[in-house]
């Protein structure tokens, strides 16, 4: 048995700042997409995203400019759950998929820039603010029920962390800080 990790998988935890700079990645290829037009730049984005929901960061080039030149310049490192972050790699997925397919399958040039609008709506939200649309939705699926807390126990821990108890437990409180 090897000590190595497999080459299929998703690191967990993830750095936050790698990820926000594979998000400014994608905003930046998005943006030669819409300022050119050339259909081809979806090819890029799209295997970008196989590449990092499959393999995490080894199997993308992107990935690895931010996990060995990029993030480590930024500071210390900023541990993440991986599961929200895969998710939200897979949401990259679905929509880069979908407009290159409508771009190149169907000729669908308006339908592949409104999903590439919303993609680069996401990836711009992650890089600039931290918001990150793909664990949001995740973590609604988890509240939900659809996503097992065995998915990621971590995350499941933070939202119990972070429920606002509401005004019921106001006096508690104010009891603790006396």
């Amino acid at each position: 048995m090897s000590d190595r990790p497999a080459f299929f998988g998703f690191p967990n935890p993830v750095n936050e700042l790698a990820a926000r700079t594979v998000a400014a990645g994608v905003v930046a290829m998005c943006i030669a997409f819409f300022a050119t037009r050339q259909g081809w730049l979806l090819l890029p984005v799209t295997y970008g995203f196989w590449a990092r929901v499959a393999t995490g960061p080894k199997a993308s080039p992107l990935g690895q400019i931010a996990v060995r030149l990029v993030a480590p310049r930024l500071g210390p490192a900023r541990p993440v759950p991986g599961p929200p972050k895969r998710f939200a790699q897979a949401m990259g997925t679905t929509f880069s998929t979908a407009a290159l397919v409508s771009w190149f399958g169907f000729g669908w040039h308006i339908a592949a820039f409104g999903l590439m609008s919303m993609l680069v709506l996401a990836a711009l939200l992650e890089s600039a603010f931290g918001i990150c649309l793909g664990c949001i939705t995740f973590a609604a699926l988890m509240r939900a029920g659809v996503v097992p807390d065995s998915v990621c126990e971590e995350c499941a821990q933070v939202t119990l962390r972070h429920v606002d108890p509401g005004p019921a437990t106001a006096g508690l409180k104010a009891a603790e800080r006396s």
